[in-house]
Formats: C-alpha cells, structure tokens, sequence
C-alpha cells in the first residue's frame, strides 16, 4: 500500500520552459553546445558546492562580453508560471492526510529566490509538505541513487510503499530500481492533479 508521495517541482508543479531556456543561452554564449565546464559548474551550483556569486562569477569571467544581470536573467528563463489549481491539489492532499508528502528537487538558490519573489503563494506550498529536499541544501542530486536513499533512510521509509513522481526519466528509472513506484509524467499532455486517475493501479 502507498502512504508516501514524493513529487519533482519543476515541469509537476511549476511549469518549465527547457528548450527555451538551452536555446535563449546557448544563443547569449554564443555557442552550439554547452562545454564541459559549464555543465560541472553548474552541477556543483545545484548541489551547493558554489555560491551563486562563484556561479555568476565563472560566466561572467568566461564571458566578458556579458554581466551579472545578463546571467542572472539566462538562468532563470526556464521558469514559467506555477498554475494555482496546482497548489489547491497539493493542499487538498495535505489537508486529507492520508499520505506522507515529500518534494524532492534539482534546484538551486537563484531559481528559488525567483521562485519566491514571483510565486505569491510559494510558502503555502511548501507548507503542504512533510520535507521539502532542495538539492543546493542537501547538496545530492537526481538521478543519482543516493539521493534517493537519502530521502528513505531519513524517513523511515519502504521503497516499495513510496510513490514517485518525476518528469525526467533518468530519474524515475533510479528509483524504480530501488523498488519505488514511479509515474514518468510527460508534462506536455498529462497533469499532477490527475495523478490518482492516471495511476489507479497504483491506489
């Protein structure tokens, strides 16, 4: 039996603009594809092993043609709006009670500062959960599969009463290794307030 939900923030919750968000940088570098070093350094952003001004600092120097506000603003492209019916899920979920909630997120300070400032309702929503693992404060990251048993061990968890939701497979196929159900949302014709109904199987 399920009685714990873990949910992905972006492309679940708040809705995400990735190909937009490549696109806008790699025209502002300049560039065809992201280097190798831009791609570690911003892995180490989201586990918060940089600051945001080491982060900003290394494009800034990479790039001398661009400034703060430029990366700042390239950064946080990918953000897009968080629709409220959302939020009224998660809190109906809450509010019922009959599940343990959990978010679990690739994130990073600058998004969320975003976040904060653009979402007015931002700490109700964080209210409606039981932990709320951001990956720059828990320093993991997904895939990998210790943040997984880190989320597990630290809750007293059973893989296999844990339901997951991610719109990344990379991520779900981490979990689903260790015995978590997951669903793979395809966040461009499926929604999070129909997670019941499309994973009744599961319920």
């Amino acid at each position: 039996m399920i009685d714990t939900l873990i949910f992905d923030f972006g492309d679940v919750f708040i809705n995400l603009d990735k190909e937009g968000a490549m696109q806008n940088a790699l025209n502002l570098f300049k560039l065809d594809t992201f280097e190798e070093d831009m791609t570690n350094t911003n892995i180490l952003y989201e586990i918060g092993k940089i600051s945001t001004k080491e982060f900003i600092d290394f494009y800034v120097s990479k790039f001398s043609y661009l400034n703060e506000n430029q990366i700042i603003e390239a950064w946080n492209y990918i953000l897009k709006d968080f629709p409220k019916y959302r939020l009224e899920f998660i809190q109906q979920l809450a509010k019922e009670q009959d599940y343990k909630l959990i978010l679990l997120s690739n994130t990073n300070d600058m998004h969320i500062d975003f976040i904060k400032d653009n979402v007015s309702f931002y700490e109700d929503f964080k209210n409606c959960f039981d932990q709320f693992y951001l990956s720059q404060e828990i320093h993991l990251r997904k895939p990998n599969k210790d943040i997984f048993d880190f989320v597990l061990e630290n809750n007293n968890l059973k893989p296999e009463q844990c339901f997951f939701v991610d719109d990344t497979k990379d991520n779900t196929d981490t979990a689903k290794s260790l015995g978590i159900k997951v669903w793979n949302i395809d966040e461009t014709r499926e929604d999070i307030i129909n997670l019941f109904n499309l994973n009744s199987t599961y319920f």
